[in-house]
This record gives structure tokens, C-alpha cells and sequence, in this order.
């Protein structure tokens, strides 16, 4: 399509929305997208981001001259969205999308739907064992939603956090996983996986990350990228746009400073409350990944979500067949769980942390309880802890740092750290 201008950025403590305004009509000049099919790729309600400023403010700057300007709802492997849903993912009344929105046609990608997937190449044994470092050798088909080869040109719009699979979020996750087919899905989680997420989460340029570049660069339709930084009171912090990689990689550096919290000492407990929009383990599991490097050895962290009744509405079938267990649960055990997907299996290991698998015995580094509306009954089954979230008081949970509990409410899109990094989690104390 159009030559990338350069790319243009802003950054401040609250970004306000008249700059936001001037990067996207500096980003897009409505001349060159005349009669253009465009597609905009967004994430689900999982990720908290002015998602609807952004398009309503790229619809204003170039929706007159598209000849088409559609949605994809980078879905990954969660459920599909309702049009309702996509309506309060965009920020737009039920009234306003049959009105200045109506040209604007909406989609969920499938990732279990073969017709909707096409295959754009293989990742060869070569190039895995080199993107992984050894760590694996064999080929990864890499399927797509063939939804995006119907457009000249496709943007995402999406936020940037730490992220517990592929190191940081955004830029070619929103292809991959995004709107991706399940084969290097499962493939890379995996990979994620055996690496551990205190090695991946909050770091830049992990094996994952270079697989899902690598995997982004068959992607032969026009790209460009709008990276949102979103600060802890959800205002702002700053908008990048350029190519996938370019966007992500400013953003990820602002990132690093927003949205990691350090602390001194590791706690024996600690209580992740997670919000209304992780409505189900699957995606309230982050209350695990962001917060596993603060856990004392032999700790308890609790994820306390009492709106949460299922494991997974997608997967939760097979989880409750396999439980969760660390990740050399399976190593070690491998011919009796490598048929399973293996991004099922990565979600496992993320969930129940690192430990070890010796003589027939899992010993797993810390306790990890649920405090959620999945029955106690379940929980056993799936290998967790239990608590009665009728009988929590988060209030006994606060303010008690110096006695080593941890309160974080709205859990999952910060990072905790400590200074210094046990030698589990890379570090060298």
C-alpha cells in the first residue's frame, strides 16, 4: 500500500485525546487510504485499553474514504464476542453502531475453524532449533485467519504488558496468537512453557517472541500497528504506531517502566483479586504469572475471584482431565501427555509455577489456592488449593506488607519483581 512515513509516537503521564487525534491523522493520511479495504485488529474484552478511542478516532480520520474499514476480535482461543460485546469492547452504543458505524462490519476469528484458516507457510526444523536455541527441532505449519488477505492493509490497535508466554504483549501477538490457527499456537505456548514464565514474563527478546516475529514476517499483507501503553489508572501513557515490531518495541521500553513493580523481600501470602473481565481461570490465571516472582519459597498465593465458576468455557474439559501441575510434571512424563494440546499443557504450568517432578513425586515451590466460585470438589480434582470466598475478607489482606502479605487488587497486568532475582527465576543470588 503506502510507504511508512516514520514512526510516530507520544508519550506523557496522561496522554490527552487530542494528541492521540494528531498521531492518527499524522499515522494516516486519509489521501492514502482512497478506496482501500482495511482491516483493524482488536483485542477481546480480556485487556483493559482505550480501544475505542482509537477507532472511533481512526473511523473519524479515514472511514469516509476506505472503501471498507471492518473489525477482527483477536480472540486467540476465547470464546467469541457478541456484537453487544464488541459494541462495549469499541466503546460504542448499540444506537451508534447502526448509525455512523453501520458500514463497519464485525468479526470474531475461529481458531478451531479450518475454513477460516489458511496456511501462509512452515517454520522448518532449521529455523525452530535457531529461534529456540536448541531448545526444539521440527517444522510449525503457521495458519492464519484468512480474513486478512481480503484487505490492502491490516492495523492493530492494542495495549502492551508483560506477558507470561511470549515476554511482553502486542505488536505480531495480536496475528499470533491473535488471530492465528492452533498449531503454532500450541507450539509456542509450549515453548513459553518449558522455558517457565519467571524466565519469559517481562522480558524483551525471549524464543517466543522471535517465533512469533518470524511467524508475523509470512504474513504478506500490508501492517501497521497503533501500540498503546496503558497506565494503572488506566489513562494513556503512550501511543506508538509503525510496523508490528517497530511499534512493539517502543512500547515494550515504556512498558518496562509502567508496569513493573519491584519489591524488597519475597511474601508468604499473597492475594490476587482479579477484575469482572477475567471471567474465567483460563484468563484469571494471570493473577498467577504477574505475581509468582514475589512468592516466598513454600508461600501461598490466593486468586480471589469469586465471579469466576469456570475453569475454562473453551478448554476446561481437558484441564480438568490433565489438572495443574509444573511443567516437569509433563517433561518427565511425556509419552502420556504429548497428545494433549500442548498450549493446554502450557497454561497448566503457568498456573501451578515452578517445581519439580522426582521419583514419582511433585513438589511444586509454592501453594496456589483459588478463592473463586469453582467448587472445592474441583479444585482437588485440578490439582489447586481451596478456599471459601464467602469467608475471605480482603480487608485482613491489606496494608500488612511488612508482615509479609501481599494485597493487589485489580491483579494481572502488573508485574511484581523482586530486586533481586532468585537463581529459579534467572537470577544469580
Amino acid at each position: 500500500m503506502q510507504k511508512l512515513i516514520s514512526q510516530v509516537a507520544v508519550v506523557g503521564a496522561k496522554v490527552p485525546e487530542s494528541e492521540v487525534v494528531s498521531l492518527v491523522a499524522q499515522a494516516l493520511p486519509a489521501d492514502l487510504y482512497r478506496n482501500q479495504r482495511v482491516l483493524l485488529i482488536v483485542p477481546d474484552h480480556t485487556r483493559t485499553a482505550p480501544v475505542g478511542l482509537l477507532f472511533k478516532t481512526i473511523h473519524a480520520q479515514i472511514g469516509h474514504v476506505t472503501k471498507e474499514l471492518d473489525v477482527l476480535t483477536a480472540l486467540g482461543t476465547h470464546p467469541p464476542m457478541s456484537e453487544a460485546a464488541i459494541c462495549e469492547r469499541l466503546e460504542i452504543s448499540l444506537a451508534e453502531r447502526r448509525a455512523q458505524f453501520g458500514r463497519v462490519r464485525f468479526f470474531n476469528h475461529e481458531w478451531d475453524n479450518p475454513a477460516a484458516l489458511r496456511e501462509i507457510g512452515t517454520l522448518s526444523r532449521a529455523e525452530v532449533s535457531e529461534l529456540t536455541g536448541g531448545l526444539f527441532a521440527l517444522d510449525v505449519p503457521v495458519e492464519i485467519n484468512r480474513l486478512v488477505f481480503d484487505y490492502d492493509q491490516v492495523i492493530i490497535v492494542g495495549p502492551v504488558f508483560p506477558h507470561e508466554v511470549v515476554g511482553f504483549s502486542g505488536g505480531n501477538k495480536y496475528l499470533f496468537p491473535g488471530v492465528g490457527g492452533p498449531k503454532i499456537l500450541n507450539f509456542f505456548h509450549w515453548l513459553g512453557a518449558v522455558v517457565t514464565n519467571p524466565m519469559i514474563i517481562g522480558n524483551k527478546w525471549t524464543p517466543v517472541r522471535k517465533v512469533v516475529d518470524r511467524a508475523g514476517a509470512l504474513v504478506s499483507v500490508s501492517k501497521r500497528c497503533f501500540a498503546m501503553v496503558v497506565a494503572p489508572d488506566k489513562s494513556l501513557a503512550g501511543l506508538f504506531f509503525g510496523t508490528p515490531e517497530t511499534a512493539w518495541d517502543a512500547a515494550s521500553e515504556l512498558s518496562k517502566q509502567v508496569h513493573i513493580i519491584y519489591k524488597a523481600k519475597p511474601f508468604q501470602t499473597v492475594l490476587s483479586q482479579m477484575p469482572p473481565m477475567d471471567d474465567d481461570l483460563w484468563v484469571a490465571g494471570k493473577g498467577m504469572y504477574k505475581l509468582e516472582p514475589v512468592v516466598a519459597d513454600g508461600g501461598e498465593l490466593i486468586i480471589y475471584a469469586p465471579h469466576v465458576h469456570d475453569i475454562s468455557v473453551t478448554h476446561g474439559k481437558i484441564i480438568e482431565a490433565i489438572g495443574y501441575h509444573c511443567r516437569d510434571y509433563f517433561l518427565k512424563q511425556w509419552d502420556q501427555f504429548k497428545h494433549y494440546p500442548w498450549g493446554i499443557l502450557a497454561h497448566s504450568t503457568h498456573v501451578r509455577g515452578i517445581g519439580a517432578f522426582e521419583n514419582g513425586v511433585e513438589k511444586c515451590r509454592i501453594q496456589v489456592t483459588l478463592a473463586t466460585g469453582i467448587p472445592e470438589p474441583v479444585c482437588k480434582q485440578i490439582n489447586l488449593g481451596y478456599r471459601d470466598p464467602r469467608t475471605l475478607r480482603v480487608e485482613d489482606f491489606a496494608n500488612r506488607e511488612a508482615e509479609g502479605v501481599l494485597f493487589v487488587p485489580k491483579a494481572g497486568e502488573m508485574l511484581y519483581h523482586l530486586q533481586q532475582q532468585p537463581k529459579w527465576a534467572g537470577g544469580g543470588n
